[in-house]
């Protein structure tokens, strides 16, 4: 019954609280992020648990009133079966968790294929999982992870057996994925890449701004499907509000990401590394001026300089490719109405943010008319969701999602 499978994930929870600093420190070594974000992603998993345990004994259908005597009308919800979770290496625990818990007290199993490249944080927490099962005399198979590479992607994709694969990654392979599902009629949850925008008018308050900007740009060495990517700046407050980031960014303190002192970490890869110096050439050819950073720093490790650059079009395509990477495109605005189609104007729609008191602007930022993107947030950064909220985007980013409010839905198959 789902409110005792909701007890076996309050469970996991529980389990994953009691490793919660050493899990924390292991997604820190694998993937590169800062110590104290490796926790919070664990810390996001125990949240998500918590929220399922109240879920799972609040699912239901509506009874509706049925046209004919004596019949009732009803909308039952059941277990899709097996659902097959690929996530990708910038969060390796967090997203697995909004899957499988959601997924467990919908009453399914779940086949997990992590990031090639975050093995050992993925056979952790199976392992963890694992033995919660097993001491509820369930077997741990419930729960299984399988670790590869594109070829065990591409093998679940067009399983038939996989009732819902929930896939997180870059559009270009994402979409490849939908497209193998779809193929076989398999139902597909789907988050892919992003180009995040965050607009700044002339009554915003620039204490809010400032370390916002600097957040959203650089936390996780801008390695988050919510990084901003562009920071829209009306022309009035442009020049200052480049030179106070300019200075904060000076001021990131950059080490090794188990320093307690560390603020940003390295990048995750080789790859990464070069993807970062193309971006910014690129940007440079396309008439952009490097404000801070745009080099390799000098030291063991996949470590770059956070970027600054201004100077460029609203629609230089540099500005509308997601490189991963931790460079701030900054851009000036004059009116509402252009910046808002800005905004919306990229073939990406995950997260975009507004500063500004003008209560007329935020009403229409959050309308028909305003940003288009699945999470809107108004003087607060892009960066950052919260597990009550369904978590997901729109157009190339993927429509799906994940966690919170009715997602639970995707999880189950309706009977009428």
């Amino acid at each position: 019954p789902a409110p005792k499978r909701g007890e076996i994930v309050r469970q996991i929870g529980d389990a994953l609280r009691q490793k919660i600093k050493v899990l924390g420190s292991l997604v820190s070594l694998e993937m590169g992020k800062i110590f104290v974000e490796g926790v919070g992603e664990v810390q996001e998993y125990v949240d998500v648990c918590d929220y399922a345990v109240g879920l799972s004994r609040m699912i239901g259908g509506p009874i509706l009133p049925s046209e004919r005597p004596g019949h009732a009308l009803i909308e039952q919800w059941n277990p899709v079966g097996l659902v097959g979770v690929i996530t990708a290496f910038n969060f390796p625990v967090a997203v697995y968790g909004w899957n499988s818990a959601i997924a467990m007290i919908c009453g399914n199993a779940c086949l997990w294929k992590g990031a090639p490249t975050t093995s050992l944080v993925s056979v952790a927490v199976t392992k963890i999982i694992a033995k919660v099962l097993e001491d509820n005399k369930l077997p741990g198979a419930i729960c299984s992870l399988v670790c590869g590479g594109a070829d065990i992607g591409t093998a679940m994709a067009k399983d038939e057996r996989m009732d819902l694969l929930s896939f997180t990654g870059s559009t270009k392979v994402g979409k490849q994925v939908a497209l193998m599902v779809q193929e076989r009629f398999g139902e597909c949850l789907v988050t892919f890449s992003c180009l995040n925008f965050f607009e700044v008018f002339e009554d915003a308050d620039l204490n809010l701004v400032i370390p916002s900007a600097l957040f959203a740009s650089v936390g996780t060495a801008g390695q988050r499907c919510t990084t901003a990517r562009r920071l829209f700046l009306h022309e009035s407050i442009h020049d200052e509000v480049v030179a106070k980031l300019a200075k904060a960014y000076a001021q990131v303190r950059i080490g090794d990401p188990w320093d307690s002192d560390t603020l940003y970490g390295p990048l995750h890869t080789k790859e990464a590394v070069k993807m970062f110096l193309d971006a910014v050439e690129q940007a440079k050819q396309q008439g952009g001026s490097v404000v801070c950073g745009g080099k390799v720093i000098n030291r063991p490790g996949n470590y770059v300089e956070p970027t600054i650059v201004i100077g460029l079009p609203h629609n230089a395509p540099i500005v509308h490719t997601e490189s991963f990477a931790p460079i701030l495109y900054v851009l000036k605005f004059k009116e509402e109405e252009e910046v808002f189609a800005w905004n919306n104007e990229v073939k990406q729609g995950l997260s975009s943010s507004i500063f500004t008191k003008d209560l007329g602007r935020i009403f229409r930022w959050l309308g028909p008319k305003g940003s288009d993107c699945g999470i809107v947030n108004v003087n607060i950064p892009t960066s950052g969701a919260e597990i009550g909220g369904a978590f997901g985007g729109e157009k190339h980013t993927g429509g799906g999602r994940e966690s919170g409010s009715d997602s639970w839905k995707l999880y189950m198959r309706r009977s009428t």
